[in-house]
This record gives C-alpha cells, structure tokens and sequence, in this order.
C-alpha cells in the first residue's frame, strides 16, 4: 500500500507549473545547481517523514525531488504530461535537483532558469508542433452530473503568538500517522506539502495535497479511491493516464468536488509502468526507448481504447469520455542525454 500512496502522490504532481507563460524577458539561469540520481523509494524513510516529491521554489531556493526528466520537462516549459513527446526512458531515472536563484529575480520565473539547466547539463533540444489529434472530451452526461461539492476547508490555524478567533474550534493536535497495529506509517513531502499516509485494515488513507482527504480500499481486484476535493481540470489530467489519449476538461464545472472512482489493478500497475515506477509497485519498470522521439500519449492510438472501467466509473458520476479530434500543441524532444553534465 506504500507503494500505491507514492503513485499516489504522484498524481498530485500534474497541476505544477501549469500557469501561463510570462512575457519574454532576458534570459535566466540558477546560480547554482547540484543534480542527483533520486534513491529508490525506502519504506523506512517514508515511515520517517523523509520522502519528498515534486516541486518546492522557497525565496532563493529551488528544489525538484523525484522527478523524472519527464516530469523536469514538463514543469520547465508548462506543459502536461500529454504534450510530450520522446524516448520511454525518460519516464524511469529519477532526479533530484537543489539550485539557488539570483539575486532579485522571482520565483516565477524558475521554470525558465529550469530550461536553461535541462539545456545545459542534459543538453535537451526541442521543438514545438501543433497538430490534430485524437482526444477525449470530459464532457456533463444529459442529465447533468452526480458529484457532491467538495467540503469547505477548514478555518486557518492563527499564526504563532495570534490569538483565535472568537469561537473557534481549537487546533487539531498534531499526531504521528499511525497503523492498525499503533506503530507510525509514514509522510512525504509533495510539492513542498507535507502528506501523511495511513494504513488501514483493507486500503489507506492519504492526507494533504491537491485533493484533501484520499481513501483507498481494495476489493475483488479493484482499488476504489474517494478523493475529497478534485477540480475537473486535475481529475482529467489524471484520466489521461489511464486511457490511450488526452482527456481535455470541457465540463464547465469551475469548482472542487468530491469524486470516487473504481480503478482495476491492472489499470494501476500499468500507470505505474509507464510512469516508470513498475519497480515499486511490484513489476519491472518501462523499457528503455532509443534516443529519438518516441510517440507520445497523444497519438499512441488512433481507435477509443483504455479500460472499461473507467468509462464506466465516469459514466457513474453524471459524466462521459467523448471521442473527438481537436489540436494539442506538443514539445518534442530532438535531443536529450540520459545522464547529466558533471555537478
């Protein structure tokens, strides 16, 4: 189930860095940057509190911790992970990368010093392309939809030496995750976001992050996941990975709602595969691909494909995958080394 919390955890990652591109502006680069192979996933640093995945920019500081080149490409020129196109190996060595930006320069502007970097120690080369591709569209069922709005959050807690407010609860107090048996179970860091994860008799339940609350159980095969507060954008980005091409959000609901999904094992471990993570989740990761520039998610497949079930547990909430052609402005990767620069 650690292994599922991490994959997870995972998903969470697809609404970094997805804010609109800044005016052009002289170019930037990190002051200093050290790269590093990621270690693998150590259930007994996770039990610790010491995982940490994703992006975190804090004042002069950039930090990306597990993170593919993939992932790294993505956050750097604001794109989802549809909108790539290259090798498969891209998707299994994992980074972790600490750089300080320069003086007077805004955090906002990382993801460009991120380009420089990919640029420079892994000698990436792009090019960008538009054109039509086969897509699903997350559209309203006829009846309209069956999600439940997401629970509002709850009061901030007041800032050190501030008093509460006027008939507020007190603060939850702050307790170790722990198991079924009373022994800890385990946080990671996502995004900067400190999540914890507890097991239970038959699943887990996650906290913090972009979708609140998560329950996990499993039964007859299936992994049944309730998330407590998804907006329709993230939720189809998250579809995506689990049919043979994008899924573009056109449901019109601006809001976070709660949404609970079925998921077959075998659907999970292939998201886990390609996102090169079979290793943890029990199974060899992706193959390695050649150096060129593979086919992307975007136009792996030209018939509706993916997994029964998750048509199915989309149709359930009111909602439908759509078959439609429409453009995908894509990064192809021309080149890129497995291997970064010496630090």
């Amino acid at each position: 189930m650690r292994a599922f919390a991490f994959l997870f955890a995972g998903f969470s990652l697809v609404a970094v860095a997805q804010t609109p591109a800044a005016a052009p502006a002289a170019p930037v680069a990190f002051e200093v940057a050290t790269i590093k192979q990621s270690p693998p996933m150590d259930p007994g640093k996770m039990m610790s509190g010491q995982i940490r995945v994703g992006v975190k920019i804090d004042g002069a500081r950039a930090e990306y911790h597990f993170l593919s080149l993939a992932d790294l490409i993505c956050a750097a020129y604001k794109i989802k992970s549809y909108q790539l196109n290259g090798p498969d190996w891209m998707k299994t060595t994992r980074w972790d990368i600490q750089a300080t930006l320069p003086e007077g320069v805004p955090a906002e502007r990382a993801n460009e010093m991120l380009q420089a970097l990919l640029k420079d120690r892994f000698k990436l080369e792009i090019h960008r392309d538009t054109k039509d591709h086969n897509v699903y569209a997350l559209v309203q069922g006829k009846n309209g939809h069956k999600l439940k709005d997401a629970e509002p959050d709850p009061p901030a807690a007041p800032a050190a030496g501030e008093a509460p407010a006027e008939g507020a609860p007190p603060p939850p107090k702050e307790e170790a995750p722990k198991d079924g048996k009373g022994a800890p179970s385990g946080t990671m860091t996502v995004n900067g976001e400190k999540m914890s994860f507890k097991q239970t008799s038959n699943g887990a339940i996650i906290r913090g992050g972009d979708a609140g609350t998560t329950k996990i159980s499993m039964n007859n095969g299936m992994m049944h996941m309730e998330m407590a507060k998804v907006a329709m954008p993230q939720f189809a980005e998250m579809l995506t990975r689990f049919v043979d091409r994008p899924v573009t959000d056109e449901t019109q609901l601006k809001g976070k709602y709660q949404v609970a999904i079925d998921i077959s094992m075998a659907d999970m471990m292939n998201v886990a595969k390609q996102a090169g993570m079979g290793g943890a989740m029990g199974g060899p990761p992706a193959a390695p691909g050649g150096s060129g520039g593979g086919p992307g998610p975007a136009e792996s497949a030209s018939d509706p494909g993916g997994s029964a079930s998750i048509f199915t547990a989309v149709e359930q909430m009111g909602l439908k995958l759509t078959p439609r052609k429409g453009p995908v402005e894509m990064i192809v990767v021309d080149r890129l080394e497995k291997a970064p620069t010496d630090n």
